[in-house]
């Protein structure tokens, strides 16, 4: 690179500037991130309404509230101040990375005084930023390792250290933060959000990083960096898991990039065994694929197999039909090519794991066997059949598993969407040639009927979510009331029997007021503030003038508490005693002699003080003691199982007669309280508590069933068991040389 500044020197490819490069890596950044960003959003939506609950200061949950609902409501907005802001960041870091600054020599004296003008505030973001920045790096080491070196080689320099990167962690904290900032006017939720920028709610920044580094790759920059800087997302993040499926998702939940790899080493032993290879052995560049697969031996076998078999035996329900691995003891010799042979052998695996799946019921599996044959000779003449997640002939074996459980058991064979299944299996095992387009028809019309299904499935259960958001509100409301009163009793300084009264009549008061805040926003202010003037009127007046302001306000002060305690309909006999030992408390009030020497005053003080110490420290006895119970229950890995848990997935419930429930996920409440379920039976429906759903799980009662993406796990569990090429061990031989 003599004679040329770095940042015009080509790259490999020789055609773009170094400039050029790391300036086109920041729309694919910013693309990456941004394409998360709706995912995040609800994650910290639903962090701000977890704080709610848990906190015991009434400002701090109020504020934590509001910010959950105002993110849920306005996640667009947010999503489009965020998106700005990161695009920006990475922009003003890239130019930073090749433009730098000359540091100069400032001495110590400018940096004390640029110290000296950070506030503490700032001191405190930035720390509680650093500490989350420092835990992504560590877990991204390898991957920031590798980026580092290529962007150092790119630039010319020695070395990169993380803290010159653009695509560092703390660059995407700080505009996430400052979005935030722009986002929420509240200035008190700006600090309440600093510790919820965590690594558990924030996004997986191994995938964009690997992309990143494979974009410089496919620019020749650095290609054959050791093994041991390739991107590994799931290297030993899942702590923990709640049950052995859960482990075996956790296992097999490669992202697209490392499947497609292994996909690419398994079938690179080809490349010798073609007449016209292309550029870098990419499965998808390979010739293999016969310029006409649907002339070779192997496919014109499978056509006439695919019209002799014997289909509507299979489909009888018998349940005995043929495997594909067992086909292919028949047709292997057929295969002449090594793509042939790969993709024979890779589906085989994939629909033996299909088959192994306890989950799906046997007249699924059935129906899934009759495409064995078809989605062969799909794969075969369409090289993108294992690349992607969405190719029709995947997607259809996705609808028939996820749905499997759907169907309705006691009407069997008449189950309509069982009918529809069939009706598109039979299509395809009868129509299907070359056209691929016929795997999108029958896509399409299945999910056609699934979509009408589940349209009324919902409008069955709106008079359940309604009574399910009702009773969430109303807990929400009940947890804010109790903390109002909560602060106020707590100090020891009311009167037992208004004590009493504020803990088993305000608290309903209260819960009330918060529960109908949206429709009348004025409502908590009223209640409390009659609350704090039922306190005030009957604390002790020393001087004339503050009796002569409690009697002044002492009729408001009545009517505003008889009107909140008729609205929660408290109108017994208890009511009238109350207020009978209010007014003589206030009478006593009044009738106290007036003109108390300091004497008398300071010990009145003194002998209220140490009342208020003592039922302070009871109460605090009390709070602790049910803290206790309460934390008997362990917050475990099963509580984060369930806050994960989406609609549509499947769940085993052992009930107490020993027979199993398989039951839908239809609804998760706002505050995922509130778990609603369906049965195969879609009239069928009951809901659980969040505490109920752990503890079922905690004791084993409760499992997740893998019926999504069926696919995509049988795949890679066929590619972490199928040896590799011969040729792809001795190209893995010769790299790790």
């Amino acid at each position: 690179m003599s004679g040329l500044h770095p940042l015009h020197t080509k790259t490999a490819t020789g055609s773009a500037s170094a400039e050029d490069v790391l300036r086109g890596l920041i729309p694919l950044a910013t693309h990456l991130v941004v394409s998360q960003l709706d995912a995040f959003s609800s994650r910290l939506s639903n962090a701000f309404l977890a704080l709610s609950e848990q906190s015991m200061d009434s400002r701090e949950a109020n504020l934590s509230f509001n910010a959950g609902q105002l993110l849920k409501k306005n996640a667009y907005a947010f999503y489009h101040l965020s998106s700005a802001d990161i695009e920006k960041a990475f922009r003003q870091e890239v130019n930073a990375l090749i433009s730098p600054k000359p540091s100069g020599n400032r001495g110590s004296a400018a940096t004390d005084a640029d110290l000296s003008l950070i506030s503490y505030e700032e001191m405190d973001k930035k720390l509680a930023l650093s500490r989350v920045s420092r835990t992504i790096e560590l877990d991204s080491a390898e991957q920031y390792a590798a980026l580092n070196m290529r962007l150092s080689h790119l630039l010319g320099r020695e070395t990169l250290s993380i803290a010159q990167n653009p695509f560092r962690p703390d660059i995407v904290l700080n505009a996430l933060y400052s979005a935030w900032c722009q986002f929420d006017p509240e200035v008190g939720t700006h600090d309440l959000v600093l510790p919820l920028l965590r690594a558990d709610i924030l996004f997986d920044l191994e995938p964009i990083l690997y992309e990143i580094n494979s974009s410089l790759v496919k620019k020749g920059i650095l290609p054959d960096l050791h093994d041991s800087y390739k991107i590994r997302r799931n290297k030993n993040k899942t702590t923990s898991p709640a049950n052995e499926q859960e482990a075996e998702a956790a296992r097999q939940d490669s992202s697209p990039q490392e499947i497609a790899q292994k996909l690419k080493r398994y079938f690179s032993g080809t490349q010798h065994q073609q007449q016209a290879p292309r550029n870098n052995g990419n499965y998808a560049d390979y010739a293999g694929f016969a310029p006409n697969p649907a002339e070779s031996r192997l496919f014109q076998h499978l056509a006439e197999f695919q019209q002799n078999l014997k289909l509507n035996q299979m489909m009888s329900g018998a349940g005995d039909f043929m495997r594909l691995s067992q086909m292919r003891e028949h047709v292997a010799e057929m295969a002449t090519t090594g793509v042939e042979k790969h993709t024979l052998d890779l589906l085989s695996q994939v629909f033996d794991n299909v088959f192994r799946n306890q989950a799906i019921p046997a007249p699924v599996k059935e129906l899934i066997s009759v495409l064995q044959v078809p989605v062969l000779k799909a794969a075969l003449i369409d090289k993108e059949f294992f690349f992607k997640d969405q190719h029709p002939a995947r997607r259809l074996i996705d609808l028939l598993s996820r749905y499997s459980l759907s169907l309705d058991q006691n009407k069997g064979a008449e189950d309509p969407l069982f009918q529809t299944m069939k009706r598109n299996v039979e299509r395809v095992s009868q129509e299907f040639d070359q056209e691929i387009a016929l795997f999108d028809e029958v896509v399409t019309d299945l999910e056609s009927f699934i979509e009408k299904e589940e349209q009324a499935q919902a409008q069955a259960l709106e008079a359940p979510i309604k009574s399910a958001i009702r009773k969430e509100k109303i807990k929400q409301a009940s947890i804010h009331a109790n903390q109002e009163v909560a602060i106020r009793v707590g100090s020891g300084e009311v009167v037992a029997f208004v004590e009493t009264f504020l803990e088993n009549r305000w608290i309903k008061v209260l819960t009330l007021a918060y529960s109908v805040r949206d429709e009348k926003p004025h409502a908590v202010q009223d209640a409390i503030k009659t609350m704090d003037d039922l306190i005030w009127s009957v604390k002790p007046k020393f001087t004339l003038q503050d009796r002569q302001e409690l009697l002044n306000r002492l009729p408001a002060i009545l009517a505003r508490l008889n009107k909140w305690l008729s609205l929660i309909k408290w109108e017994d006999a208890d009511r009238v005693q109350f207020f009978a030992e209010l007014s003589e408390c206030h009478a006593s009030i009044v009738r106290a002699p007036l003109e108390l020497s300091p004497d008398r005053q300071l010990e009145l003080a003194v002998e209220a003080a140490q009342q208020a110490t003592e039922r302070r420290l009871e109460k605090r006895a009390e709070a602790e003691k049910n803290a206790a119970q309460e934390e008997s229950v362990p917050d475990d890995e099963f509580v984060d199982l369930v806050q994960q848990l989406e609609r549509g997935i499947w769940i085993e419930f052992a009930e107490e007669n020993a027979r199993m429930l398989r039951v839908r996920l239809a609804w998760v409440s706002p505050m995922r309280s509130l778990y609603i379920f369906t049965a195969s039976e879609k009239e069928k429906s009951f809901s659980v508590s969040a505490k109920k759903l752990e503890q079922a799980f905690r004791e084993k009662r409760a499992q997740v069933l893998q019926l999504d993406k069926v696919v995509d796990r049988a795949l890679q569990e066929a590619l972490d068991t199928l040896p590799a090429s011969p040729d792809a061990q001795i190209e893995s031989c010769e790299t790790a040389a």
